[in-house]
């Protein structure tokens, strides 16, 4: 990120880094194993050939209790296709009802699952229990949250009750910002436009800091308060990730420079951009001859497709996903979704040695790993964005400096226009532009030894009146915004934008005539 930055950085207002889209899974342990069903079943004197009919009962009030308080309260609606949106579906009726807060939706459908289901072995001719792909009543419980946003619970309704728990990070970003009194434009899950980038991104991080089994529990217990009792026994949820995309914003302050951009990162992240290199991205090891692992046995397939938000490109390995689009021609969105985690490793500790060392194990699933599990996301982005920068950006010269031709104001204060093509602004810019002020910038008495070499015995009076030259050429920069002070320090760096214009002069000045005719 810092490499696009530094040469981008001028077209950018902000950059977000933080959870999109989430979907937690809650798993009742206990209920999900052949093993630990039956020891389930033992300890509620449940014989298992009578495992249907418990079930069913188990079902029926579950299914009873849902569906009664949920048309009590005029929020129940099934649905008969399970692809429609439960989403769309809940803020309509939210806003046929003008509910602004709290419970806006019970939705019924029934979906794709697995079920535990008790079936005799033909060889044994024993009944064993068996987890198997099937079909049941699901329940969505839909809340607008005044510190959340919108989010939603989704509980199967047949053993063994597999609840799911969906938010977005961007609409709880957007809850936290009104807390904070911060202002803010937002599009859909996007920010276009917000009054305090680096405090967005503190609040961004903090949801990370998330007490989840805690906060998770309060959620499940409020929306199925019966759920334990009709189980006979309490089955604590086990909570993990089932989806978490990890997503970077990249605003742009004038669409149409994301726009003049973004067909050149398209062709090269689909035509130049190497699969080893999108490997590399994703976090996968790649040897130092260029090569994926031998025991690596993915595909990688990249596409291209039209959204309505933009163009997106899709890199998929296995599972996992990294997008990049173009959201409202504005944003330039990098997007990663980690799906299967087996190939990842973090720097944690080993379950059960709190006071262990910090060892680079395999990354869990467990939402005790979210936190890492950002890191990770961010990591990827931030590759990609580095790739990114290095394509080469077609903005004409001209179009390019046209503001350094015409006068500017500094405090108040009329500053000249820079003529490159003149000697002293060309010896100006390329003493700036030297390598040694990339890191720690440039002084005023840098500026003088190299634009004055010839002084080296002068009085006090030429010393300071050869400073003062110089700090009207400093003065002169930072109008134009080539250059900009470092905070508490006499020293200056040159900006991102800057720099760019500056390699550009330099080289159309080194440029011979046929170049130049050839350009044109």
């Amino acid at each position: 990120m810092k490499s696009f930055l530094q040469r981008l950085g001028s077209f950018v207002s902000g950059v977000l880094h933080g959870l999109d889209r989430i979907r937690l899974r809650g798993s009742k342990r206990l209920l999900c194993a052949p093993g630990g069903f039956c020891d389930y079943l033992r300890q509620i004197d449940v014989p298992i050939w009578q495992y249907k009919f418990h079930a069913r009962d188990t079902t029926t009030a579950l299914c009873k209790a849902i569906e009664t308080n949920g048309k009590k309260a005029g929020l129940y609606h099934y649905v008969n296709n399970s692809w429609q949106s439960k989403e769309e579906l809940a803020l309509a009726q939210a806003a046929a009802q003008n509910r602004q807060s709290g419970l806006i939706a019970v939705i019924g459908c029934v979906e794709p699952c697995q079920i535990m289901q008790v079936r005799r072995d033909m060889k044994t001719k024993n009944l064993e229990p068996r987890v198997e792909p099937g079909k049941c009543l699901h329940y969505y419980h839909y809340y607008l949250d005044p510190k959340f946003g919108l989010r939603y619970t989704r509980l199967q309704s047949w053993f063994p009750f597999t609840m799911h728990i969906g938010l977005n990070g961007r609409d709880w970003l957007a809850q936290q910002m009104t807390s904070a009194g911060l202002k803010y434009e937002k599009k859909d899950n996007s920010f276009t436009w917000a009054q305090d980038w680096h405090a967005a991104q503190c609040l961004l991080d903090n949801q990370l800091r998330t007490a989840w089994p805690a906060l998770l529990d309060r959620w499940a217990q409020e929306s199925h308060p019966w759920l334990e009792d009709l189980c006979r026994q309490h089955v604590p949820y086990y909570w993990s990730v089932q989806e978490a995309e990890l997503a970077t914003d990249i605003v742009f302050k004038k669409p149409e420079d994301l726009q003049r951009l973004y067909p050149q990162l398209v062709h090269y992240s689909t035509s130049l951009l190497k699969s080893t290199d999108v490997l590399r991205f994703m976090g996968y090891h790649v040897t130092k001859a260029g090569r994926p692992r031998q025991d690596f046995a993915h595909e990688l397939v990249t596409t291209i497709k039209e959204l309505a938000e933009g163009t997106c490109v899709k890199h998929r390995v296995g599972k996992n996903v990294l997008k990049m689009y173009d959201k409202f021609g504005q944003i330039l969105r990098l997007e990663n979704l980690l799906i299967d985690v087996r190939d990842f490793k973090v720097l944690r500790r080993r379950e059960g040695h709190r006071d262990g060392p910090l060892e680079y194990l395999r990354l869990r699933k467990s939402v005790a790993d979210i936190h890492r599990r950002a890191d990770l996301g961010r990591s990827i982005n931030e590759r990609l964005a580095d790739a990114l920068a290095t394509v080469e950006d077609k903005k004409p010269l001209g179009e390019l400096v046209q503001d350094l031709a015409k006068p500017a104001k500094w405090k108040g204060r009329s500053v000249r226009a820079l003529n490159p093509l003149a000697t002293a602004d060309a010896a100006l810019l390329q003493a700036i532009n030297r390598g040694e002020f990339l890191v720690s910038g440039f002084r005023n008495r840098d500026l003088r030894a190299l634009l004055f070499p010839e002084a080296k015995e002068l009085t006090a009076k030429e010393a300071k009146s050869q400073a003062a030259k110089v700090t009207r050429m400093i003065r002169l920069l930072r109008a134009h915004g080539i250059i900009y002070k470092i905070t508490k320090t006499h020293r200056y760096q040159v900006s991102a934008g800057g720099r760019q214009k500056i390699a550009a002069l330099l080289a159309a000045r080194q440029a011979d005539t046929p170049k130049l005719l050839n350009a044109a």
